[in-house]
């Protein structure tokens, strides 16, 4: 199978998975940002595209616990690594370099630790997204309809926390460039918040 079937069929598995629908839009955005990210760095394109694509399926509806007591202990980077080699088997995915991308996904979150370009790269562009104007527009979309969010003082919290720890876990310095602005955006956001909030939960 060549490379743009196995590709489509990728997209088109998320496009249908990817519930509720404002899950979608994060992979394709992440694939294309981790590949500016590279600057000429060599790396295997067919596995930073299927991580990217595929890491997420743990937290899609359909995918994951409806029980928010199961939902809460949910690891859904583990689920992903259990599903993925089955799914690229089934999109005709190069068989040998399905263990490349369930490594990456399997590296990806903050505290992880990449053995690969693809990894590097995957992770970082994901810290970014946790970053900036749409960090803020992922978390605080999720208000009052994910557990982890039922107010929008969570959501706050979380976004001051990704403020305080997330840029200084960036590895490649294209990365390191691009957080600067986006930790700007988000102190100025986090900065109006407490002031306008006047100190009032929210």
């Amino acid at each position: 199978m060549d490379q743009s079937k196995y590709r489509q069929a990728i997209a088109d598995y998320i496009r249908h998975a990817a519930q509720p629908p404002d899950k979608y839009s994060h992979q394709p955005r992440l694939y294309q940002h981790a590949k500016r990210l590279a600057e000429g760095q060599h790396y295997d394109d067919d596995v930073l595209y299927a991580a990217a694509w595929l890491h997420d399926i743990g937290v899609f509806i359909g995918h994951r616990p409806e029980d928010p007591a199961a939902l809460a202990s949910w690891d859904n980077v583990r689920y992903a690594v259990e599903q993925v080699p089955q799914l690229l088997g089934q999109f005709d995915f190069p068989e040998e370099k399905i263990a490349a991308v369930v490594e990456v996904i399997r590296t990806h979150l903050p505290t992880g630790k990449p053995s690969s370009m693809e990894g590097l790269l995957l992770r970082d562009a994901d810290i970014l997204e946790q970053l900036g104007a749409i960090a803020i527009l992922r978390i605080v979309s999720k208000v009052g309809r994910d557990t982890r969010y039922p107010t929008h003082g969570a959501a706050v919290r979380t976004l001051q926390r990704n403020l305080e720890e997330l840029p200084q876990r960036l590895h490649l310095e294209s990365a390191q460039r691009e957080a600067k602005s986006r930790v700007r955006v988000l102190h100025e956001f986090l900065a109006a918040v407490e002031e306008e909030s006047g100190g009032v939960a929210l």
